[in-house]
């Protein structure tokens, strides 16, 4: 039975508030609908993963023809037919009332469905067209969510989830290997002489800490270039996109001072720091913040501003 726009939201809301971690906190600080847009756009993109994870899809085929199935059934539902996902009357509503583009959502499932295989990223080009297809294309459709003054926003955006992602790959360098995948670029392997055969085995070594803290380095400058974008998006938005930015730039300074040891254990922020962060930011000095940004220069060696 198809779900009524208030069922389906609250659906949402209820993946958002079970699975989205360091996305929902930032969701509190926004209105009651673009939170409820926020969860709808997050179950859709928890819903892309887990069509590409289940176990019990028996292949990468049978992966690659539900994801196909679910982009037809985003086309129809963005015409008004919705079926029975209790998704769909949600993401619909949202797409028109903030006008997404659609072709985001799409390429959201394009970043899923290049994952399906053996992954050996090359060049850093290759890693950023990566990082833009599974996380990019999540802020900029986040960013019409959150509401800007000018088009200058959306390339921003575009590099902020470059950031996030790049602070997701380093985080989860042993686990993705484990898994056959290695993120971070084999001519930046070859460069520093690490042995991707050793990632999964937790191999720390001198040459693994340098090439972790060149990959940071990126990210920082990515997280320092789309600073801007937080000047550009309306500003009763403004809180809830310096929160999210807060906690994944923390992450990031995290494994920067713990000299990269993330092959060993799991590098997270507890759940209270990340309301501390929430907190901080609502009762934090904007001026001072801007300033102190001002005079950053991106280095991988700079303190963490927050």
């Amino acid at each position: 039975m198809t779900q009524t726009l208030a069922q389906s939201y609250r659906y949402c809301r209820r993946v958002a508030r079970a699975r989205a971690k360091n996305f929902y906190y930032s969701f509190l600080l926004l209105s009651r609908t673009q939170r409820d847009a926020m969860c709808a756009v997050y179950a859709f993109m928890r819903q892309c993963d887990d069509l590409s994870d289940d176990p019990a899809r028996g292949s990468e085929e049978a992966a690659r023809a539900s994801l196909e199935r679910w982009r037809v059934d985003l086309d129809r539902a963005l015409r008004g037919d919705y079926g029975e996902n209790p998704l769909w009357p949600a993401l619909d509503d949202s797409v028109q009332r903030y006008g997404i583009p659609p072709q985001y959502l799409h390429e959201m499932i394009d970043g899923v469905t290049s994952d399906l295989e053996p992954r050996r990223v090359e060049t850093f080009e290759e890693l950023y067209h990566y990082c833009y297809q599974v996380a990019s294309v999540v802020g900029l459709t986040v960013v019409y969510i959150l509401g800007f003054h000018s088009r200058a926003a959306l390339p921003l955006a575009e590099k902020c989830g470059v950031a996030f992602q790049l602070t997701n790959i380093l985080r989860d360098v042993r686990e993705d290997a484990e898994r056959n995948r290695v993120y971070l670029p084999a001519e930046d392997l070859a460069s520093f002489g690490v042995d991707p055969g050793g990632l999964a085995k937790g191999d720390k070594t001198e040459a693994f800490a340098r090439l972790m803290e060149f990959e940071a380095g990126r990210a920082f400058r990515y997280y320092h270039d789309s600073l801007p974008l937080l000047q550009m998006v309306h500003n009763s938005s403004r809180a809830s996109l310096e929160a999210l930015i807060r906690i994944y730039y923390r992450l990031l300074v995290r494994i920067r001072d713990s000299d990269y040891d993330v092959l060993r254990s799991r590098i997270r922020l507890a759940p209270w720091e990340k309301m501390a962060i929430l907190a901080g930011t609502l009762l934090g000095r904007r001026d001072r913040f801007w300033q102190k940004h001002a005079a950053i220069s991106g280095r991988a060696e700079d303190k963490s501003p927050w």
